[in-house]
């Protein structure tokens, strides 16, 4: 049985986790989109081609933008805890 700080818990996490996961996702792929832009740009790919090859790179971006969005909602989570007095 869950207990009632755990549920708090994971709440609280969850919302940021969301966010700073689909920004660490987002800012790889565009590391990655401007490392191959030149081997993109005019070879004549349709949108949906372009689109598709990203959305298969994310997938191998995951391992890297887990840990991160893990330890920075890890830090959010704390961090408002520490500020309305809740972690003594």
């Amino acid at each position: 049985m869950i207990k009632i700080i755990d549920r708090l818990l994971l709440k609280s996490f969850v919302g940021p986790f969301a966010v700073t996961f689909s920004i660490a996702i987002f800012f790889f792929l565009m590391q990655t989109l401007w490392f191959y832009i030149d081997d993109i740009v005019g070879k004549g790919l349709g949108f949906f081609f372009i689109i598709e090859l990203l959305a298969y790179k994310c997938v191998s971006l995951i391992p890297m933008a887990l840990p991160l969005a893990i330890l920075i909602s890890c830090v959010m989570v704390m961090g408002g805890m520490a500020e309305h007095y809740e972690l003594s």
